[in-house]
C-alpha cells in the first residue's frame, strides 16, 4: 500500500492537460480560464457619482450655502457644461460628474425651491465621488488559470470581452461493474441491488467541469469488461467502480493489464476506500488515464472527492494539488486513529464538527447526511472536543 499523497502524486504524473477552446462569455461559468485576459477600457471611463444627490465644488460645500441648480447629469446621459462657483449640478448615481465639480452633496441634505438649493446643516463628509479607474485600468491583467466564478464572469463582461479561452471539459468514462447491480428505475433480482455510485460521481465530476457519461454496467466476464473499455477508448478519463479487488470475480485489473493498462498503484493506505488502483489504457484504447475506484459505495464517492477531483482540476490546467481542507473545532471526542489515513462522515455545523458514529462503507445516507470528511492521518492520537481538526467539505 502507498500513502494517500503518495497515490496523489502518482495521479498527477498520469495526466495530460488539456487543450482549450474559446467560449462565449455566457457559457464561460465554471470553466477554466486559460489565457490572460486584458482590460480594452477604465472601469469606471469617468468619474461617477455615488449617490443621488448635487455636483458642485467642494471647497464651497458647506452649511446653509446656495446654489443654482444649471443642469443635470444622469446615468448614460452626462451634463455637458461646466460647474462654475455657486452653480449645481442635479445627479443621479453612476451619471458622470460634470467637470469642474469635485464633490456630491446627498440629496437629503439639499432642500430645494426652483433652481435655487441650500444646503443644510450639519452635512456629511463627502465626496462621493467614483475616480475614473478605480475598478480596473486599460491594459490591467486579469490573470489565468483560474475557476470562473459568476463574479469573475461579471469582470470579464466589464472588461467587455464576450468569448473567453477556457480548457477543454475532460470527457470521463464511467464504468460500474457486478453482476449485482441493476440501473436506477430496473426491478432488481432477489440478489441484486441498485447501482448508485456513477450517479453519484457523475453528479460530481459535472460540478468539476468534466464531461462525464455513464457506460453500461461491465458484468463480472471477460467479454463484458473489454466490451466496456473499448466504449470508452475515447474518453481522457476512464472510472471503473468495483472490481478492483483481489475477489475471484475481480476482473478489473487483470481485464486492463491484459488490454495494455500500464498499472501506476494498487491499494492505498486510507479508510474507506483501500483497493484503489490507477493507470493508462493501451494506445490500442486511446491512452486514457484509468481510475479504479472500490465499489463499496462511500468509498467510490470518498475516493471520487479525495483523487478524482484533484485530477480532474489538473486536467483543466489548475494546479497539481490535493483537495483544499478547512478547519473547525470538534465537538465530541474521536479515538486515536490507525495505521491507514481516515476520512470520517461527520455533520458539520457552526459551531464545529460531530463524526458519525457509524462510518461503515455501504451506508450512503450517513454520506448524504454528511457536510464534511474529517481527515485523520495514521497513528493520530486521541481527539478531544474543542481541538481544531482539519475537514474536507462535501
Amino acid at each position: 500500500m502507498i500513502s494517500v499523497e503518495a497515490a496523489l502524486d502518482a495521479l498527477f504524473a498520469l495526466v495530460r492537460p488539456l487543450g482549450t477552446e474559446e467560449v462565449p462569455l455566457r457559457e464561460a461559468a465554471g470553466r477554466v480560464m486559460r489565457a490572460d485576459v486584458h482590460a480594452f477600457r477604465d472601469q469606471p471611463p469617468f468619474p461617477g457619482s455615488a449617490m443621488d444627490g448635487y455636483a458642485v465644488i467642494a471647497e464651497e460645500a458647506q452649511p446653509h450655502a446656495m446654489f443654482r441648480v444649471i443642469g443635470e447629469s444622469a446615468a448614460g446621459r452626462r451634463f455637458e457644461g461646466q460647474v462654475k462657483p455657486g452653480q449645481a449640478v442635479r445627479i443621479f448615481t453612476g451619471a458622470p460628474v460634470p467637470e469642474g465639480a469635485t464633490r456630491v452633496v446627498l440629496q437629503e441634505d439639499v432642500t430645494r425651491t426652483g433652481d435655487i438649493i441650500t444646503l443644510t446643516d450639519p452635512l456629511d463628509a463627502g465626496p462621493h465621488i467614483r475616480p475614473a479607474g478605480v475598478d480596473f485600468r486599460q491594459g490591467d491583467t486579469f490573470t489565468a488559470p483560474r475557476l470562473l466564478r459568476p463574479a469573475d464572469v461579471a469582470l470579464l463582461a466589464a472588461m467587455n470581452q464576450p468569448k473567453v479561452t477556457v480548457s477543454r471539459q475532460p470527457k470521463v468514462a464511467l464504468i460500474s461493474t457486478g453482476d449485482e447491480l441493476v440501473l436506477p428505475g430496473e426491478d432488481p433480482g432477489p440478489d441484486q441491488i441498485v447501482a448508485s455510485n456513477t450517479f453519484g460521481l457523475e453528479a460530481l465530476f459535472r460540478t468539476l467541469g468534466a464531461r462525464p457519461r455513464i457506460l453500461p454496467i461491465a458484468r463480472d466476464t471477460r467479454a463484458s469488461l473489454e466490451s466496456a473499455f473499448h466504449l470508452a477508448a475515447d474518453a481522457d478519463l476512464v472510472v471503473t467502480i468495483g472490481g478492483a479487488s483481489v475477489g475471484d470475480h475481480d476482473l478489473v485489473g487483470q481485464v486492463a493489464g491484459d488490454l495494455g493498462m500500464e498499472q501506476s498503484f494498487y491499494k492505498v493506505a486510507m479508510r474507506p476506500g483501500k483497493p484503489l488502483m490507477a493507470g493508462r489504457m493501451g494506445a490500442d484504447l486511446g491512452g486514457a488515464m484509468m481510475i479504479g475506484l472500490p465499489g463499496n459505495p462511500v468509498s467510490a464517492m470518498v475516493c471520487g472527492h479525495v483523487f478524482a477531483a484533484p485530477v480532474l482540476r489538473a486536467f483543466q490546467g489548475l494546479p497539481a494539488e490535493p483537495a483544499p481542507l478547512a478547519h473547525a473545532p470538534l465537538l465530541a471526542p474521536l479515538p486515536a486513529n490507525g495505521p491507514r489515513m481516515h476520512y470520517m462522515r461527520a455533520r458539520l455545523s457552526p459551531e464545529g464538527l460531530r463524526a458519525f458514529d457509524s462510518q461503515d462503507s455501504s451506508i450512503l445516507s450517513i454520506l448524504s447526511e454528511a457536510g464534511a470528511l474529517i481527515q485523520r492521518p495514521p497513528h493520530a492520537p486521541a481527539a478531544e472536543a474543542g481541538e481544531i481538526l482539519p475537514y474536507l467539505p462535501i
